[in-house]
């Protein structure tokens, strides 16, 4: 999607917060871009560059695999 000339876009949070690593550790992060059924957000919803939205897919897909977050949930549960 093109912008406007002389439009800016919204920083994503990453930037915003100067996070230059997506850890696949950090859980809480890791959970901010996932639906409530577990899903990865896509990058129009995230506002997260190619490479950035690289990086957390991995992050996610490795945190999956260590158990530290589910692969999917049931959303009607809670």
């Amino acid at each position: 999607m093109r912008l406007r000339p002389g439009a800016q876009r919204k920083p994503s949070y990453l930037e915003e917060h100067r996070i230059d690593y997506i850890d696949y550790k950090d859980v809480k992060l890791l959970q901010r871009f996932l639906t409530p059924q577990g899903k990865i957000l896509p990058r129009r919803l995230t506002r997260l560059t190619n490479i950035q939205q690289r990086q957390l897919t991995r992050a996610v897909k490795k945190a999956r695999h260590l158990a530290m977050i589910p692969y999917h949930t049931d959303a009607e549960a809670y």
